[in-house]
């Protein structure tokens, strides 16, 4: 048998793994900082309120924010801070305790 067949049958898998560049128009802008922002102040207002999706979605819209992010009673959360989220923490009752940004 011809070596060459064995090269090219080598060759043609690693070749179809090669990866172009994106095209500019397909990728994402990056957020600006007017996205960015979470207003935490604007929503202190929410607290003691009862937690339910039409108050969460009025939450997000009245703090600027990109993400809602529930924090229900006894869980665990992860530490990463993003300016464009919102958090609500509630108790066992769904009474809001706590609204901040991060």
């Amino acid at each position: 048998m011809d070596i060459r067949l064995f090269a090219i049958a080598a060759v043609l898998p690693l070749a179809a793994c090669m990866s172009s560049e994106a095209p500019p128009e397909s990728t994402p802008t990056p957020p600006t900082e007017a996205e960015m922002t979470c207003k935490a102040d604007a929503v202190q207002s929410y607290v003691g309120q009862t937690a339910t999706p039409d108050l969460g979605g009025a939450i997000l819209k009245a703090a600027g924010a990109r993400t809602l992010r529930w924090g229900p009673p006894r869980s665990a959360m992860t530490m990463d801070y993003r300016a464009d989220r919102v958090n609500v923490m509630y108790d066992d009752a769904y009474k809001i305790t706590q609204v901040s940004c991060g």
